[in-house]
């Protein structure tokens, strides 16, 4: 596994992290304790060492839960995790006054047993709060030594400009895959003028482009999916043509769906590192596998062609969701 940096201060992280979220949260029932810290620590000697969690996913379960995986090479690891959400609930609205910036700060060192965060996002912009008043915090919070790097997630062009203004953003945390490329429009761009990191999540576009999901899958009645306009039956079945064109690619390039997907997303910019999540170990190692993947200039035009011509259907988001990125 190679390392990229993320942002001018030098943040080292390996090319691909592992998104935690789905151990604990969103996707039904949360994993094993067991079999979660089991993968966590597969995925740390397989060569990951950069591990995303926030409050939000559980209140704390999920931070509690990537501490004690990483406590035996805590020092050898970057760890990400965010702030930003009323009471760390995300159906609650959002919440960055300094004071709870602060106290998720401090929770979140007790929860993953540290003296330190890597990497601290604002989950999403809050507009009732000037991001002068953010960044401030955060400025605080790194004299103290309890912050080393900070970032941004979902924001938009006018917010990151402004954060980074005032105190150097390592990162930009936002969906983008071959499900959803918005980000090439004005954040990719952006983000190579201002030598920004992007750390993009659900790079699977949730599943999807593994190929493992169909028109005829049935979620658990806890899954997320369940919520996102893309994922209705309806959406899903016309979408099956961008997971078509994966197996075909990777039929010859003798990978899988979800080692093409990751291969593209690694080969757009050498600052991006995609996040992965999975509570499978064959499936963390299968998308491991995708850095050993080689997308040609002449593979990633070709590839840029066939999904000009599909059409995603579905908004990403629930609009109460919707309402909150890009700010």
């Amino acid at each position: 596994m190679k390392s990229r940096t993320l942002g001018k201060q030098g943040l080292e992280v390996s090319e691909l992290g592992l998104g935690c979220m789905g151990l604990t949260f969103a996707y039904g029932p949360a994993a094993d304790e067991k079999d979660a810290i089991d993968l966590i620590r597969n995925a740390y000697e397989s060569g990951i060492t950069f591990f995303d969690t926030a409050e939000a996913y559980t209140q704390g379960g999920n931070e509690t839960l990537l501490g004690k995986a990483v406590a035996p090479f805590r020092d050898k690891i970057i760890i990400a995790t965010k702030f930003g959400f009323l009471d760390g609930d995300a159906t609650k609205g959002v919440d960055s006054r300094p004071e709870r910036i602060r106290q998720v700060a401090e929770n979140s060192l007790r929860y993953l047993n540290t003296d330190y965060i890597d990497l601290f996002y604002q989950h999403r912009v809050d507009p009732n709060v000037p991001m002068e008043d953010v960044a401030g915090t955060i400025q605080d919070l790194m004299k103290e030594g309890k912050i080393k790097h900070w970032g941004l997630s979902e924001a938009g062009v006018e917010s990151i400009r402004k954060a980074h203004a005032i105190q150097p953003v390592a990162a930009l945390q936002s969906e983008y895959s071959m499900f959803f490329r918005e980000p090439e429009k004005e954040i990719l761009p952006l983000l190579e003028e201002l030598e920004i990191g992007f750390v993009p999540f659900s790079p699977l576009g949730r599943g999807f482009l593994t190929g493992a999901i169909n028109e005829d899958t049935k979620f658990d009645p806890n899954d997320f999916r369940n919520a996102l306009p893309k994922f209705s039956d309806e959406n899903r079945k016309a979408n099956l043509a961008l997971v078509d064109l994966l197996k075909n690619i990777a039929a010859e390039k003798n990978a899988t769906p979800a080692q093409i997907a990751l291969a593209w997303l690694l080969a757009q910019k050498p600052w991006i590192a995609p996040i992965p999540g999975t509570t499978k170990i064959h499936r963390l190692q299968e998308n491991i596998g995708a850095v050993n993947v080689h997308l040609t200039t002449e593979d990633l035009a070709k590839i840029e062609i066939a999904l000009s011509a599909i059409e995603i259907v579905g908004e990403r988001y629930p609009q109460y969701l919707q309402k909150t990125v890009g700010k």
